[in-house]
Protein backbone atom coordinates (compact mmCIF):
# COMPACT_ATOMS: atom_id res chain seq x y z
CA UNK A 1 0.00 0.00 0.00
CA UNK A 2 1.36 3.53 -1.14
CA UNK A 3 1.80 5.99 1.36
CA UNK A 4 -0.34 8.95 1.46
CA UNK A 5 1.26 12.26 -0.34
CA UNK A 6 1.17 15.49 1.57
CA UNK A 7 1.63 18.73 0.27
CA UNK A 8 3.91 21.20 1.83
CA UNK A 9 4.65 24.56 1.68
CA UNK A 10 7.39 27.25 2.45
CA UNK A 11 6.36 31.18 3.49
CA UNK A 12 9.36 33.89 2.95
CA UNK A 13 9.93 36.40 5.75
CA UNK A 14 12.60 39.41 5.69
CA UNK A 15 13.90 41.08 8.34
CA UNK A 16 16.18 44.35 8.55
CA UNK A 17 17.06 45.87 11.41
CA UNK A 18 16.53 49.53 11.84
CA UNK A 19 17.55 51.29 15.29
CA UNK A 20 17.89 50.31 18.92
CA UNK A 21 15.34 47.28 19.33
CA UNK A 22 13.42 47.55 16.35
CA UNK A 23 13.31 46.20 13.01
CA UNK A 24 11.02 46.31 9.95
CA UNK A 25 9.44 43.09 9.07
CA UNK A 26 8.10 42.35 5.26
CA UNK A 27 6.68 39.09 3.33
CA UNK A 28 6.39 38.97 -0.29
CA UNK A 29 2.96 40.65 -1.45
CA UNK A 30 2.30 42.54 2.00
CA UNK A 31 2.84 45.78 4.15
CA UNK A 32 6.08 46.14 6.28
CA UNK A 33 5.66 46.79 9.55
CA UNK A 34 7.78 47.58 12.70
CA UNK A 35 8.64 44.77 14.91
CA UNK A 36 10.63 45.10 18.09
CA UNK A 37 11.04 44.45 22.12
CA UNK A 38 8.39 45.50 23.95
CA UNK A 39 8.59 47.30 26.71
CA UNK A 40 9.13 44.70 29.10
CA UNK A 41 12.38 44.02 27.66
CA UNK A 42 13.34 47.40 26.95
CA UNK A 43 11.45 48.40 23.65
CA UNK A 44 9.32 50.77 22.54
CA UNK A 45 5.64 50.98 23.47
CA UNK A 46 3.79 50.74 20.03
CA UNK A 47 5.66 48.54 17.90
CA UNK A 48 4.53 44.81 17.17
CA UNK A 49 6.66 42.41 19.24
CA UNK A 50 7.53 38.33 18.94
CA UNK A 51 5.67 37.56 22.02
CA UNK A 52 2.44 39.28 20.59
CA UNK A 53 2.99 37.92 17.10
CA UNK A 54 3.45 34.48 18.15
CA UNK A 55 0.08 35.18 20.09
CA UNK A 56 -1.66 36.49 17.51
CA UNK A 57 -0.55 33.62 15.29
CA UNK A 58 -1.90 30.87 17.11
CA UNK A 59 -5.38 32.78 17.87
CA UNK A 60 -5.30 33.67 14.25
CA UNK A 61 -4.67 29.87 13.12
CA UNK A 62 -7.47 28.62 15.67
CA UNK A 63 -9.86 31.07 14.32
CA UNK A 64 -8.94 30.43 10.37
CA UNK A 65 -8.97 26.82 11.74
CA UNK A 66 -12.57 26.75 13.16
CA UNK A 67 -14.00 28.97 10.18
CA UNK A 68 -12.37 25.47 7.53
CA UNK A 69 -13.86 23.34 9.57
CA UNK A 70 -17.42 24.99 10.09
CA UNK A 71 -17.99 25.81 6.32
CA UNK A 72 -16.86 21.51 5.46
CA UNK A 73 -19.17 20.69 7.96
CA UNK A 74 -22.02 23.22 6.37
CA UNK A 75 -22.18 25.35 10.25
CA UNK A 76 -23.07 29.11 9.19
CA UNK A 77 -22.38 31.49 12.17
CA UNK A 78 -23.35 35.23 12.95
CA UNK A 79 -19.96 35.84 14.07
CA UNK A 80 -16.37 34.87 16.23
CA UNK A 81 -14.13 37.07 18.17
CA UNK A 82 -11.31 36.05 20.26
CA UNK A 83 -9.02 36.81 23.18
CA UNK A 84 -5.26 35.44 23.66
CA UNK A 85 -3.17 35.89 25.98
CA UNK A 86 0.51 34.17 26.33
CA UNK A 87 2.88 33.81 29.43
CA UNK A 88 6.00 34.11 29.10
CA UNK A 89 8.29 32.61 31.83
CA UNK A 90 11.72 31.87 32.34
CA UNK A 91 12.22 27.79 32.69
CA UNK A 92 15.69 26.63 33.08
CA UNK A 93 17.01 30.34 32.56
CA UNK A 94 15.68 30.55 28.99
CA UNK A 95 12.57 32.74 28.45
CA UNK A 96 9.69 30.45 26.39
CA UNK A 97 5.83 31.30 26.01
CA UNK A 98 4.37 28.45 28.52
CA UNK A 99 1.04 28.72 27.94
CA UNK A 100 -1.75 30.74 25.99
CA UNK A 101 -5.30 31.16 26.85
CA UNK A 102 -7.54 31.55 23.92
CA UNK A 103 -11.16 32.21 24.42
CA UNK A 104 -13.49 32.43 21.05
CA UNK A 105 -16.71 34.15 21.63
CA UNK A 106 -19.45 32.50 18.92
CA UNK A 107 -22.54 33.97 17.79
CA UNK A 108 -24.39 31.19 16.28
CA UNK A 109 -27.96 30.85 14.13
CA UNK A 110 -30.02 28.54 16.09
CA UNK A 111 -29.74 25.90 19.60
CA UNK A 112 -29.55 23.48 16.81
CA UNK A 113 -26.17 24.85 15.60
CA UNK A 114 -24.79 24.48 19.13
CA UNK A 115 -23.56 20.62 19.12
CA UNK A 116 -21.87 21.04 15.89
CA UNK A 117 -20.32 24.66 17.11
CA UNK A 118 -18.71 22.38 19.87
CA UNK A 119 -18.19 19.47 18.13
CA UNK A 120 -15.88 21.12 15.72
CA UNK A 121 -14.02 23.55 18.87
CA UNK A 122 -13.58 20.22 20.15
CA UNK A 123 -11.18 19.20 17.47
CA UNK A 124 -9.83 22.79 16.36
CA UNK A 125 -6.27 22.52 18.76
CA UNK A 126 -5.45 19.38 17.12
CA UNK A 127 -6.06 20.63 13.80
CA UNK A 128 -4.08 23.77 14.06
CA UNK A 129 -0.82 23.99 12.72
CA UNK A 130 0.23 26.60 14.61
CA UNK A 131 -0.63 24.29 18.55
CA UNK A 132 0.98 21.91 16.17
CA UNK A 133 3.88 23.70 16.09
CA UNK A 134 4.41 25.02 19.57
CA UNK A 135 5.53 23.45 23.07
CA UNK A 136 2.90 26.30 24.77
CA UNK A 137 -0.01 24.63 26.29
CA UNK A 138 -2.82 25.77 24.57
CA UNK A 139 -5.83 26.57 26.98
CA UNK A 140 -9.24 27.16 24.84
CA UNK A 141 -11.78 28.04 26.86
CA UNK A 142 -15.10 29.02 23.83
CA UNK A 143 -17.79 30.56 24.43
CA UNK A 144 -21.01 30.21 22.76
CA UNK A 145 -24.52 32.11 22.19
CA UNK A 146 -27.05 31.99 19.76
CA UNK A 147 -28.63 35.16 18.46
CA UNK A 148 -28.00 37.64 15.93
CA UNK A 149 -24.94 40.94 16.01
Amino acid sequence: MEAKKYKSFRFKNSLAWSSGRRGRTSAPGKREMDIGSPPEFKGEPGVWSPEELFVGALNGCLMLTFVAMARAKGLQFVAYESTAEGLLENVDGKYRITEVSVAPSLVLRSETDLDVARTIMDHVEENCFISNSVTAKVKLAPQFEVGST
